[in-house]
């Protein structure tokens, strides 16, 4: 059993590599980086981003599950604060919706992706939108500056994901609300899956139960959860030999135990005494 510490030097190992090759270059090897094995293609997980309002392909490295922006309710003016926010995909959408007078905040937990998200605003001219490096466990923001929080297939890497929810509902206004396209799984994965430390790294063997992740962001004290939309993640059959039996993959892929993209929205109340909301 890895400590929480060393599941995220994983995670920053591997989304180093990441931010140093293209989308077509993560989509098409193991890992999302160069490692010499075989695992879960990230284009299989990932929406297509393509037709959205401040799609910038550079910064689209292939790497979610979902289109969390998509579903935000972002208005003009908003303070957004995308959480993983890697090259900054997700940030110059939300960041076409804000417009001029909002301000979208990234946070990432990998220096090369901050590096690589920073090189990208630059090119756009962007003055309201910045990225911070840090960990989701731990943000660093003050309470109550955001607006809206997004987040694209990150937050199940977290260890912590009660204190990630947790911080999330401190960094939201009151009022406020998040939208995160997250993988989540039902029924038990088959343990070759949830052994493999590239899964991890791919948004896999660190997802948890679905009702389990919908319980820890309840017990943060958000209300009006609503998953806006679900979606099962069907593996190939060259991705499940290299963990499963072909007897295993049958019965994997006939049962209705599997890996799912979720994109849940809840909110932060208006007047409440939940933990972090009261002061």
């Amino acid at each position: 059993m890895k400590t929480s510490e060393q599941q995220k030097e994983i995670v920053k190992e591997k989304y180093g590599q990441i931010a140093e090759q293209s989308k077509a270059q993560n989509e098409s090897s193991c890992c999302g980086a160069t490692c010499g094995c075989s695992t879960v293609d990230y284009a299989v997980m990932a929406d297509d981003y393509a037709a959205l309002q401040g799609y910038v392909a550079e910064a689209d490295l292939g790497l979610g599950c979902g289109l969390p922006t998509e579903f935000a309710g972002i208005k003009a003016g908003d303070t957004v604060v995308d959480l993983g926010s890697g090259a900054g995909n997700d940030a110059f959408v939300a960041r076409a919706i804000a417009g001029e007078t909002g301000k979208i905040i990234g946070i990432d937990f990998t220096e090369k992706m901050i590096g690589k998200a920073r090189v990208n605003a630059g090119k756009l001219g962007f003055t309201n939108v910045e990225f911070r490096q840090g960990d989701i466990e731990n943000m660093p923001l003050a309470a109550e500056v955001a607006d809206v929080v997004v987040s694209n297939c990150v937050l199940n890497l977290v260890p912590d994901k009660q204190k990630a929810f947790a911080e999330t509902f401190r960094i939201l206004k009151k009022g406020g609300h998040f939208s995160v396209s997250d993988i989540v799984l039902t029924g038990e994965l088959p343990q070759g899956l949830q052994q493999s430390a590239e899964m991890y790294a791919g948004c896999v063997s660190g997802a948890i139960q679905k009702h389990e992740y919908m319980s820890i962001i309840e017990k943060a004290g958000f209300t009006n959860i609503t998953i806006q939309k679900e979606k099962r993640i069907v593996l190939p059959a060259e991705i499940l030999k290299d963990y499963l039996t072909a007897e295993e993959a049958t019965v994997f892929n006939a049962s209705d135990q599997g890996i799912f993209s979720i994109t849940v929205y809840a909110e932060k109340p208006a007047s409440c005494c939940a933990p972090g909301c009261c002061a």
